[in-house]
């Protein structure tokens, strides 16, 4: 048996050089061993010892390569998840899997005929600020909930330049922040049995989507996804209220930034959080308490990862959850264009 996975990285643009090969490199029984991208100097200089190859054909013609991380534009995520798999290498997408739920469908029977691996990268399950909702619900601390609303508030006025900004398959924010909190929202609920969204550009210059307010039935239970790029004073991250209490969570996990600035999980304070933004628990007709936030761990993911291919546990993310993720942003945008809720079959 292997004691140690080879990992090639497709992709160096922002999810390959500040989330994929710092997280790989954390876990001992991964190792990165090639990166196909034309970025070599920067490769040479992140990565000592890492192969920098051309294109994503290099990693799928190596031998020695047992898995490859898909972190390539959306667009390409069924193209190059597809070639994988036709190669007989486990693979890693980062969010979102596909485009559309049909070709996310298609992967998954692809790698069930293969017999390989197939994950998707959705690293803010491991959010400090989320694993503090989700204990707060497991421990039913909050009792049945009846409303859920997370938030991604930003004030980015300018267009920044790269594919994200630009009119293609896979741009735009719903596909971006959308994929995480439509994946935490399942990840805590399931599938809802309706959608109403509304979906549009704000900023003068967007050529695509920068704002959308999606609403998630549950029956009795309200979820409220939102995310925007014009707001100065950002409300709270996450407000939650249950028959039992309300939590509600100000500040956003600081994790993406760490990493941005080279911290690494190794590091001492790794994934904690700023006590100012700790949460505030109310009990139903009780007085107010502070929680204190759970340590953020993206390393998580590649130890899950490595456990899955190593010990046989379970993948990290079942790609049947980010395939059910598409089907919400596909029904979100059926409902923002007809003015009208979409109903889940």
């Amino acid at each position: 048996m292997a004691h140690e996975i080879k990992i090639g990285l497709a992709g160096y643009g922002l999810a390959g050089s500040v989330f994929h090969a710092p997280l790989i490199g954390a876990v001992p029984r991964l190792r990165l061993a090639a990166v196909a991208s034309g970025r070599h100097e920067q490769i040479a200089r992140d990565l000592p010892g890492v192969a920098a190859v051309a294109g994503i054909g290099d990693l799928l013609s190596d031998p020695a390569i047992d898995l490859v991380v898909v972190a390539s534009p959306t667009a390409l995520h069924f193209d190059h998840a597809k070639a994988v798999l036709l190669a007989g290498k486990h693979v890693v997408v980062d969010k979102p899997l596909a485009v559309t739920s049909q070709q996310a469908d298609e992967l998954i029977a692809m790698a069930m005929a293969q017999q390989r691996v197939l994950t998707v990268f959705q690293n803010r399950r491991w959010d400090g600020d989320f694993l503090t909702v989700r204990r707060c619900i497991d421990e039913g601390s909050l009792g049945e909930v009846n409303y859920y609303e997370a938030h991604f508030d930003r004030f980015r006025p300018q267009i920044k330049e790269g594919w994200r900004e630009l009119p293609q398959p896979g741009s735009g924010i719903l596909y971006d922040l959308g994929a995480h909190l439509i994946d935490q929202a399942l990840h805590l609920f399931d599938m809802p049995r309706a959608v109403t969204a509304d979906i549009l550009a704000q900023r003068d210059a967007a050529r695509v989507e920068d704002y959308f307010h999606i609403v998630l039935d549950y029956g009795q239970r309200r979820v409220v996804l939102h995310a925007a790029t014009l707001v100065a004073a950002p409300g709270p991250r996450f407000l939650i209220h249950g028959s039992a209490g309300s939590f509600v969570k100000y500040g956003m996990d600081g994790q993406e930034d760490a990493l941005k600035r080279g911290q690494r999980p190794c590091d001492e304070n790794w994934g904690r959080d700023e006590l100012e933004f700790d949460g505030e628990l109310t009990p139903a007709g009780g007085v107010p308490r502070t929680i204190e936030t759970e340590r953020g761990a993206y390393q998580r993911f590649y130890e899950k990862l490595a456990e899955c291919l190593l010990d046989s546990a379970a993948p990290p993310v079942d790609a049947r959850n980010a395939r059910d993720g598409l089907l919400i942003i596909e029904a979100a945008r059926r409902s923002a264009t007809a003015r009208r809720t979409a109903e889940l079959a």
